[in-house]
């Protein structure tokens, strides 16, 4: 299965070769405006994927659920899908951060630890997990030095969560691919577009499940 993973767009519209999955881990606007989504949904429809899933990043406000996307588009929002035999699961959740702008705050909490909740949500058994927030110390480097992925969702990772794949964006400049490590098979995709100058640099990251 060929899935292509992208995240953190602020209005950059990537070109996709198109495969079976594309995974969008949020903040799909660069202004939050209703013009701006209404572009983002258009392109999305437009690609060539058999199934297009994305979730909503802390830059993103307007209430997705509300829309019907067709049987090839799914919002993620503390949820999951199932494609190709595969168990697929949202969660947009990030904690606040010094220096993080107030004006972009969807789907934060004060304390990491009051995520801990939501990602109790996500299924032991989830084979491809889509987030905002990195898992604290994987790809979550900003370029101060400072770690910011959330210990929450890592402490659910050790005890209990091993999906195939993990895509995730938030951190502009830990864009990569990762693990699997010794004690998982994980393979972790930071997949932001942007850098840390919010400039469009960064490729579409390709991953081939099922070799």
């Amino acid at each position: 299965m060929i899935v292509d993973c992208i995240g953190c767009l602020h209005g950059a519209r990537p070109k996709l070769k198109g495969g079976d999955l594309l995974l969008v881990t949020g903040d799909l606007t660069a202004h939050d405006t209703s013009e701006e989504y209404f572009t983002f949904f258009e392109w999305l429809k437009n690609q060539s994927y058999s199934q297009k899933v994305f979730i909503s990043g802390n830059h993103d406000n307007l209430a997705m659920s509300q829309f019907d996307w067709g049987k090839d588009v799914d919002y993620l929002l503390d949820s999951g899908k199932e494609f190709e035999g595969l168990k697929i699961w949202g969660s947009p959740w990030t904690s606040k951060f010094e220096g993080m702008n107030p004006r972009t705050c969807a789907f934060t909490f004060e304390e990491d630890a009051d995520m801990f909740p939501k990602f109790e949500l996500i299924p032991d058994d989830v084979d491809i997990l889509v987030t905002h927030s990195p898992p604290f110390t994987i790809l979550d480097l900003l370029t101060d030095g400072r770690q910011v992925g959330s210990p929450a969702l890592m402490a659910h990772h050790i005890s209990r969560l091993r999906p195939k794949l993990w895509a995730f964006s938030h951190v502009h400049e830990s864009h990569g691919v990762d693990g699997p490590y010794q004690w998982n098979k994980t393979k972790y995709v930071n997949c932001s577009i942007m850098n840390e100058r919010y400039e469009p640099v960064n490729a579409p990251i390709r991953v081939v499940l099922g070799d």
